[in-house]
C-alpha cells in the first residue's frame, strides 16, 4: 500500500469526474467502503491506484474523441459550403 500526502487520488478522481465514490466503485469494481477506507487511512493500493488512472485516462480520451467528432463535424460541414 502506498501513502498519499497530496490530495488523494481517490478524491482526485471522484472530484475529476463529478462522480460519488459509490458511482466510481461501480465503474472501477471497487465498493464504495473500499473507496472510502482508503481515503480515510490515506493509502492505496498498486491495483487501485492503476484502476483509478486507467479510468480517468478513459475519460480524457473520451472526451477527447467527442471533441474531435465534433471538429469533424465542423470541418465537414464548412467543406459541404464551399
Amino acid at each position: 500500500m502506498e501513502k498519499d500526502n497530496n490530495i488523494h487520488l481517490v478524491k482526485k478522481v471522484s472530484k475529476e469526474l463529478g462522480m460519488t465514490y459509490k458511482e466510481l466503485g461501480e465503474a472501477i469494481g471497487y465498493s464504495e467502503g473500499t473507496l472510502r477506507r482508503a481515503v480515510s487511512k490515506n493509502t492505496l493500493s498498486i491495483p487501485l491506484k492503476k484502476a483509478l488512472e486507467l479510468y480517468l485516462e478513459i475519460e480524457k480520451l473520451k472526451e477527447s474523441k467527442k471533441k474531435i467528432e465534433k471538429t469533424k463535424e465542423l470541418i465537414s460541414t464548412l467543406l459541404k459550403e464551399i
